[in-house]
């Protein structure tokens, strides 16, 4: 099992904390977990050792369910097993506070049994570098003020128990803007959803790009598009590469769908290349 190395940052990089060697991040998102109970949509060891192996990802972003992690008897060792599998194949899982429950799916905020999960969960991964936390999926219909409330304090919640955790924050309008969202502490990742209904109506550079001038690490926790999208697609890439951006593609099993009934969608072969350096 290969011995991943706590991560941190410093200025716009994310990095090894023990070497100080920057490490970009890229892999794809493994939904599911958080509409469906583990027995109902399984992951298997077969799945990852493809995503890991022929795509090459080196961070598997999982969403979850806030009630499931609470009040679901083995839902936890779920995500252990796949927390395992990829760190036995080289990659990091980046935990996704998805759904709070199965009626409310994606809520405007986190809500007040969202710190009591993150401080659960901060605890059962204090000792593994290979997890790392993205906060909540998708703020929206908020204001920048609620949501840096609630970022800070789930930040303050996981950081008084794993000191050295690495923590993901999303922007407003579904994550994808992060113009105004500013945590005021340290090691933080701004994390961007991006799609192409978003860049139609705010230019990337505006709504997240500006962030690694500002000498701040940036990740996109989403990003993905149907057929049509290609030309997109590749332009997406490039721009990341050019501002040194990590990135998990959305989805492997859900819209817009990387693999589809088994077979890799030709979105699915940009982001392959892509993550094999191949475009």
């Amino acid at each position: 099992m290969p011995d991943l190395p706590l991560l941190t940052t410093d200025g716009p990089d994310v990095l090894r904390a023990d070497t100080r060697e920057p490490v970009i991040l890229r892999g794809v998102n493994r939904s599911g977990l958080e509409y469906a109970a583990p027995d109902q949509h399984g992951i298997t060891a077969a799945e990852i050792d493809e995503i890991c192996g022929h795509w090459g990802s080196r961070i598997i972003r999982l969403p979850f369910n806030q009630d499931w992690v609470l009040n679901r008897p083995g839902y936890l060792e779920t995500l252990d097993q796949v927390i395992a599998w990829a760190a036995e194949r080289g990659a990091y899982t980046l935990l996704d506070l998805q759904w709070l429950d199965v009626e409310r799916k994606i809520a405007p905020l986190p809500d007040l049994n969202s710190p009591k999960t993150w401080g659960m969960l901060a605890d059962r991964y204090k000792h593994n570098p290979a997890v790392l936390f993205d906060l909540y999926n998708e703020p929206h219909d908020t204001t920048v003020e609620d949501w840096c409330y609630w970022a800070t304090l789930l930040t303050d919640t996981i950081r008084a128990v794993h000191p050295d955790a690495l923590v993901f924050v999303g922007g407003l309008n579904w994550a994808y803007d992060l113009r105004d969202v500013v945590i005021d502490r340290q090691h933080i990742v701004y994390s961007t959803h991006v799609y192409p209904n978003k860049t139609a109506t705010l230019d990337p550079y505006e709504a997240f790009g500006h962030r690694a001038d500002e000498g701040e690490p940036l990740f996109a926790g989403e990003w993905g598009g149907w057929d049509q999208h290609l030309e997109w697609g590749e332009q997406m890439a490039t721009y990341f590469d050019q501002l040194g951006m990590g990135w998990t593609a959305w989805s492997w099993c859900d819209e817009p769908h990387l693999k589809r009934h088994g077979a890799i969608t030709p979105f699915g072969s940009l982001v392959r290349r892509s993550l094999r350096g191949e475009l």
